[in-house]
């Protein structure tokens, strides 16, 4: 088989999310705890699974592998270039491959996952139904969502490249857009939100004990699951 020719993929938005600079973003105290939230969230989408394959999907940030793996999948990981792969362990299975079309039979994977991933992919269209194709059980995403803070986005991004220096456009989504973008594929869906305060907040802050404090009557009150994000999106199929 011929190998992929990288410059040739039309979504290659997971290059930068698997560099070093990219990690900076979750440096520190604060980084660390909202990678944590990230991985309890996951693991609630992960419920009742009993391990089998994964494909980490542009997961070259290296942020979901070991969650997986902790959980008893056996996981590969894709990146568009094979640059992606500077972050993992030097044992971990990866491919490079085009994201568009992955390189995997129909539901040939237990479960699907790829974060950071969908709201820098302009195709994400395309994208929803590829990761649906190949998972047999379960694919599990993350996304921005419009019923949150970040329907100010636009206005405040300016004020948020200032702080973060590397941050870069994203697409916001609605609940509806999403869940109905898996429903056409024969999944029903669950949603894991993680904060209820803007990221950069947390991360302007440098202080996780105040970032829980914020968050914790969110969480209580139920605003963080209508209004809260990034979502961790659980997608079972349903169909046999």
């Amino acid at each position: 088989m011929t190998d992929p020719d990288p410059s040739t993929f039309p979504e290659t938005a997971d290059i930068e999310t698997a560099t070093d600079d990219y990690a900076g973003r979750f440096a520190g105290r604060s980084g660390q705890w909202m990678l944590e939230v990230q991985s309890r969230e996951l693991r609630k989408a992960l419920r009742g699974m009993n391990g089998g394959s994964a494909l980490d999907v542009g997961g070259g940030h290296g942020q979901t592998e070991q969650v997986l793996r902790s959980e008893g999948f056996a996981v590969t990981v894709t990146g568009s270039a094979e640059s992606c792969r500077h972050r993992l362990p030097p044992d971990s299975p990866f491919i490079v491959a085009d994201h568009l079309q992955l390189p995997y039979a129909d539901r040939a994977l237990t479960v699907v996952l790829s974060f950071r991933l969908l709201p820098h992919c302009d195709r994400w269209p395309e994208l929803i139904p590829e990761l649906c194709r190949i998972a047999d059980q379960r694919v599990v995403v993350d996304y921005p969502a419009k019923q949150s803070v970040n329907f100010i986005a636009d206005k405040l991004f300016a004020l948020k490249k200032g702080f973060e220096k590397n941050t870069r456009p994203f697409t916001l989504f609605s609940h509806r857009e999403i869940r109905e973008a898996f429903e056409a594929q024969g999944f029903t869906v669950t949603r894991h939100p993680q904060f209820f305060w803007p990221m950069v907040l947390h991360r302007m802050l440098r202080n996780p004990a105040l970032s829980r404090f914020l968050e914790s009557p969110a969480r209580w009150l139920g605003l963080t699951y209508l209004f809260g994000s990034p979502v961790v999106l659980e997608a079972k199929r349903h169909v046999p």
